[in-house]
């Protein structure tokens, strides 16, 4: 017996020397395990394979034995059953505590051989399906039925006097008519250069185009036009401006050749 250093309590250490396997698994064999020995803790839980290669195990070969567990159950159709164990020995010295329910604490054991499970080649697919069973489970929502006490539909009519928010605030949120921005005024003979220029990129332009293209006013824009352009009643190009001959001839003339 020895005794602890915290609480002076006594540790059993009778089995301290016991050799132990620690085992890195998945939650679904942790979940089975647990299940399998809660329901009947004399029946096996798990089978342990060792694998031997006889040909190779000699004294000269230090290959390691390959081992693989098998699951007595399983909670799910898809979980593997049989995992394979790759052993490790490289690790920190360790061991294994246990406390009763009395508050007892003793040493079950050190560890000898470290495991890291993985499923056997032989069940990957059923793993797969597993894994996209357990993928598909959390990404589904969860619906919620609410009974309603009361269900004549009363409190879901409108009295009178009552207002709608969302009725509110949709009138608050449409846009009031025209621009926001009041726009200012060019000099007329830089607003002339502007509008040859671009009537030099296209021949024909709409009066929304040129207020997008000059951001002038309205009324200044088609005074200048008025007197610059002629607009086009009808044709392919109706609705639009273009330039007087006289100003597309000047245009041409002042063109070098």
């Amino acid at each position: 017996m020895a005794e602890g250093s915290s609480n002076n309590a006594n540790v059993d250490t009778s089995r301290s020397e016991r050799a132990v396997w620690l085992m890195k698994c998945p939650p679904v064999v942790s979940r089975s395990l647990s299940s399998s020995s809660a329901s009947d803790s004399l029946r096996p839980v798990a089978k342990v394979i060792v694998s031997l290669d006889p040909l190779l195990a000699n004294d000269d070969d230090d290959s390691p034995p390959q081992f693989t567990m098998e699951l007595a159950g399983t909670e799910s159709g898809n979980a593997p059953k049989c995992y394979s164990m790759d052993m490790s020995q490289d690790f920190i010295p360790m061991a294994v505590f246990s406390e009763s329910s009395q508050g007892e604490t003793a040493v079950e054991g050190k560890i000898l051989n470290k495991f890291d499970m993985k499923p056997h080649n032989e069940n990957i697919q059923n793993y797969g399906k597993l894994c996209r069973e357990r993928t598909s489970k959390y990404m589904t929502k969860s619906r919620q039925i609410q009974v309603i006490d009361n269900d004549n539909g009363s409190h879901m009519r409108p009295m009178p006097g009552m207002v709608i928010a969302s009725a509110v605030s949709d009138k608050k949120k449409m846009p009031t008519k025209g621009s926001d921005m009041k726009r200012t005024r060019r000099d007329r003979g830089e607003m002339e250069e502007i509008l040859f220029k671009l009537f030099e990129r296209q021949p024909n332009w709409t009066l929304r185009q040129l207020i997008q293209e000059t951001d002038q006013p309205e009324q200044f824009l088609k005074d200048l036009l008025k007197d610059l352009c002629v607009y086009n009643n009808k044709g392919t190009n109706q609705g639009t401006y273009e330039l007087k001959p006289e100003y597309k001839r000047s245009g041409e003339e002042s063109t070098p050749k």
